[in-house]
């Protein structure tokens, strides 16, 4: 007997099982917007608050054999957001803030995508809050779960430069930071 004929074995599992980590790419090109979510965390007066946004439609393109060719488009509903409270949430929509009736989306469009290594990416794009578009930088981590891809991320949003919190609120009762955290969740294509 050969010693050839176990290895050629061998390799016909592996590649019939399909199991070659090298070879496998996963495309995501859906999301699931009734798992994924929008949340925010700030301070106000020493205080953290949470919220979250609860409406929001994305286009997603994404494949892990190319991620530097990656494109996601993110429009979030601005009326749908969740301070916490009603007196907040009606506070928010008014001009001094989001402005809803004459801004009522926020637009996230992706630039570029960086792969770090590790399931770990950078996406730069522009997002457009209040008529205003600046570039940001969001660190995102892809954890695949049985047939679904889980796309963590965060960045920290600097309210002066959309111009969020204006009049009375542009001292510091509300931090000038506002953290952004996400969680999209898309199926393997």
């Amino acid at each position: 007997m050969s010693r050839r004929f176990p290895c050629s074995i061998a390799l016909a599992i592996i590649f019939s099982m399909g199991t070659v980590p090298w070879a496998q790419a996963t495309e995501y090109t859906r999301v699931n917007p009734t798992a994924s979510q929008i949340s925010f965390t700030f301070n106000q007066m020493g205080s953290e608050v949470y919220g979250t946004f609860s409406r929001f439609e994305a286009s997603f393109e994404f494949d892990t054999a190319n991620p530097t060719a990656a494109r996601t488009r993110l429009v979030i509903d601005m009326a749908s957001i969740d301070a916490g409270s009603s007196d907040a949430n009606i506070e928010l929509q008014k001009p001094a803030w989001f402005n809803t009736p004459e801004f009522p989306q926020g637009v996230f469009e992706s630039t570029g995508v960086t792969d770090l290594g590790n399931n770990r990416y950078a996406v730069a794009g522009n997002l457009t809050i209040r008529g205003l578009t600046r570039e940001v930088q969001v660190q995102v981590e892809l954890k695949p779960e049985s047939g679904i891809g889980l796309f963590n991320g965060e960045f920290v949003l600097d309210r002066d430069l959309f111009k969020i919190g204006e009049g009375e609120w542009a001292d510091t009762v509300v931090s000038k930071d506002i953290d952004i955290k996400f969680r999209v969740v898309a199926p393997e294509h």
